[in-house]
């Protein structure tokens, strides 16, 4: 056993050395407490952080436009928007003062922070509302407080570039800080004429508003996107799981037949010799009960692929006999295919012959379905070691005459799981004419072929 020693806390303790009752904060002060954290996470911890602009995309609709030789510049636009603000902010601060020091302030403070923005965004919002009080200070001529036009313009320019690179929580703080610097210069010193805080609140919040909005949206469009993302996968997953369950099916008919057929020729053949030993008949009775466990087995494992409305069909399932009937259904769907069979027409196990009509099916389908009006053609190769297939369709006519169908998008993928399943190569891809060309190989050993 294990000894645990509990811990108490001590409640605090009165002016009488009692304890005194433990109160829990307010809802209003917790909302305080966190919004001071707030403030000190955006705007106080690591204000001087470096954090550097970094270059626009590539990859967005308009730049993809612009021609190759010109992309290596685009893509410093940011850096030369900001650049062209500063340059906007010096010439509105260069104006005639007394003497270089009046002049220097005036006229690089305000364009420094705008620079700044560039490297250290949070430094420059500080700069500039640090810098707001000094050039009032320092040139006199501006009957203006407690923004002279450089500072004025450079205070919207650093906050906006600042909230565009950070989040809609920082534009909040760096305008509710603007705002107290504003009042408490109104309430403490107010020698001028002209006050510039309320334009300067008016501007801020809309451009911040603005830039909010932006960030929403943005937000919301990534979201959207990776939500889409995240469901055109599970979409591909459960096509995959439902061509995976059809295959699963389709060979549980398959193996159950043969192994139905086992049982039954196991338990004919002793009645078929005359006065057989005793070791053959022991020999089909552990056949037979062999052929029958294991068909009970498959039948528990498997059945849970299917599903409660599924039924097993009642006819054969198709093989490459049977190619013409489907060949025959397309025509009559309006799809001109031809057929061209080379090598020696042999049969084949029938878990390949069914994977191969899968795929011609699937691969005609879906000619009827993205090519309308379009001509093929099904190839089929009886080659030493395997089965090869060929469906090849042309481009679709100009004046298509039936619309294109979506569909589910998922076919080739359905066809890749029966190849692989078969150990088997394949390849498709549209080709250079605008048409689209399936190709298959389907390796079967010799001993599989002597094996309908």
């Amino acid at each position: 056993m294990t000894e645990t020693t509990p811990t108490h806390t001590t409640p605090p303790q009165g002016a009488d050395g009692g304890y005194a009752a433990y109160k829990p904060r307010s809802p209003e002060v917790r909302a305080a407490v966190q919004a001071l954290r707030g403030l000190r996470q955006d705007l106080l911890h690591d204000a001087f952080a470096y954090r550097p602009l970094p270059r626009r995309s590539t990859d967005g609709p308009l730049l993809r436009a612009v021609p190759v030789r010109l992309r290596r510049f685009v893509v410093w636009a940011p850096h030369t928007v900001v650049g062209g603000l500063a340059l906007l902010v010096w010439m509105i601060g260069a104006t005639p003062s007394p003497g270089w020091p009046p002049y220097l302030l005036m006229s690089f403070l305000p364009a420094a922070a705008v620079l700044l923005t560039l490297l250290r965004p949070v430094a420059a919002f500080w700069l500039s509302l640090v810098s707001a009080p000094v050039l009032c200070v320092v040139d006199p001529l501006w009957d203006l407080w407690p923004f002279q036009p450089g500072s004025f313009v450079a205070h919207l320019c650093v906050m906006t570039v600042v909230a565009i690179r950070t989040r809609p929580r920082t534009a909040a703080w760096m305008w509710l800080l603007t705002l107290v610097y504003g009042g408490m210069a109104e309430l403490l010193a107010h020698p001028f004429e002209g006050t510039t805080t309320m334009p300067m609140l008016f501007l801020s919040a809309v451009l911040l508003l603005a830039v909010t909005v932006w960030h929403i949206r943005r937000d919301a469009e990534q979201e959207v996107t990776a939500q889409q993302t995240v469901t055109a996968h599970e979409r591909s997953r459960r096509t995959l799981l439902e061509e995976r369950t059809t295959i699963a099916r389709e060979l549980h008919d398959v193996v159950a037949h043969h192994m139905s057929v086992v049982a039954i020729q196991a338990e004919a053949a002793p009645y078929r010799v005359q006065n057989p030993p005793e070791e053959l008949e022991r020999a089909f009775a552990t056949i037979r009960e062999n052929a029958v466990a294991a068909l009970t087995e498959l039948r528990r494992v498997l059945g849970v692929v299917r599903a409660e409305d599924y039924e097993a069909p009642e006819a054969p399932q198709p093989t490459l006999a049977d190619l013409d009937a489907l060949l025959a259904n397309v025509r009559q769907a309006g799809l001109d295919v031809d057929k061209g069979v080379t090598g020696a027409v042999r049969e084949l196990p029938q878990g390949v012959e069914l994977s191969a009509y899968r795929i011609v099916q699937e691969a005609l389908s879906n000619t009827l379905r993205h090519a309308p009006g379009a001509s093929a053609r099904v190839e089929i190769g009886y080659v030493l070691g395997g089965l090869g297939l060929r469906i090849v369709n042309g481009p679709p006519p100009g004046p298509a005459p039936v619309r294109k169908s979506p569909g589910a998008g998922h076919g080739i993928t359905g066809m890749r799981e029966r190849v692989t399943m078969l150990n088997g190569e394949m390849t498709a891809g549209p080709m250079a004419d605008g048409g689209y060309e399936v190709a298959v190989f389907l390796p079967v050993t010799a001993a599989a072929e002597g094996t309908p």
